[in-house]
């Protein structure tokens, strides 16, 4: 089976490629590397294990030519800084819902029949009530986040339209190996240029799940082997969730430096971090357990692995 998958040097995206790549399976990358890097591929790109094509979905020649032969699209690609909407709304509407609607229109022309799509659980906004089920309203209350609910608003039209077969993957703070950006890299980053102050954006008290990278590659792939109707959304989060105060616990804990850096707190609004962050949100992900899935570490337990992780790639001193 060939497979294409977009934003596949980013973060998820060229995890999931690995596991495709293992697998067996003829892996086609597209990738404008405006946030992804070449390094999370190249072995496979020398080994000649997958095409890469350099390319941009903004263009719909581009699009129209790597989507040709393809069976199923892993659709990955997007400005993934939910802050960036705050500042520059405009990059999200072209990043995310324009390069969408291009790739569906060149699967329509191209008759490519199936698509695995990342969402995010910011298309819930604020919810009233922690965790969320697929049923709870969409309610975006960033930019970041509306562009990603018109995104499944677009497939979920064109899979009742042109039989598309889609797989909507809500995925909730995935952590990892490669990834660079979120509040542990950006840790990461404050505490190199300063080991004894450190600035954490909003109260501290603002809720989140997180999800280790291998086991959203595992999900990726159960939802999208097992669904079985035209049109599928579940979240992909973690079955339990902690605060962004025993994140940096545990961050502190992890590098040694516990009871040696001064945190300070920086909130706004009503605690939250900046414009369009979320106070608390984490995802019931019962459907896709349902499944088979279930998750192999805990938040704290994926937390850890991350930094360890983060600290060798980065080679970081502390």
């Amino acid at each position: 089976m060939r497979v294409l998958v977009t934003g596949g040097a980013g973060f998820i995206g060229s995890h999931l490629v690995d596991r495709l790549v293992t697998e067996g399976y003829d892996v086609v990358v597209l990738d404008n590397l405006s946030s992804g890097s070449l390094n999370n591929i190249k072995s496979h790109i020398e080994a000649g294990n997958i095409v890469f094509v350099n390319g941009d979905l903004k263009e719909k020649h581009v699009v129209e030519d790597v989507v040709q032969g393809i069976d199923v699209v892993f659709h990955f690609a997007a400005n993934p800084e939910v802050r960036v909407s705050t500042t520059n709304p405009e990059v999200h509407f072209r990043e995310n819902v324009v390069a969408t609607f291009n790739l569906l229109e060149a699967m329509r022309i191209k008759n490519v029949k199936e698509m695995v799509f990342a969402s995010s659980s910011s298309v819930y906004g604020e919810p009233d009530v922690i965790p969320v089920d697929e049923e709870y309203p969409v309610r975006p209350v960033s930019v970041y986040g509306a562009s990603k609910a018109s995104c499944e608003a677009l497939i979920h039209a064109y899979s009742k339209l042109y039989g598309i077969k889609a797989v909507v993957l809500r995925y909730a703070n995935v952590v990892g190996p490669r990834m660079r950006h979120g509040v542990i890299y950006d840790l990461l980053m404050k505490l190199r240029e300063n080991k004894s102050a450190l600035e954490v954006l909003g109260d501290g008290f603002q809720v989140r799940s997180y999800l280790h990278v291998k086991d959203a590659v595992e999900a990726t792939l159960v939802a999208w082997r097992k669904s079985s109707e035209t049109y599928q959304v579940y979240n992909v989060g973690n079955t339990d969730w902690i605060t962004v105060r025993e994140l940096v616990e545990i961050l502190l804990e992890t590098l040694g430096l516990k009871g040696r850096v001064e945190v300070r707190y920086k909130p706004i609004l009503h605690g939250v971090g900046w414009p369009g962050d979320v106070k608390r949100i984490a995802l019931n992900s019962q459907k896709l357990m349902s499944l088979g899935w279930s998750p192999s570490m805990s938040s704290r337990e994926a937390v850890v692995e991350t930094v360890k992780a983060l600290v060798r790639e980065l080679n970081l001193k502390f």
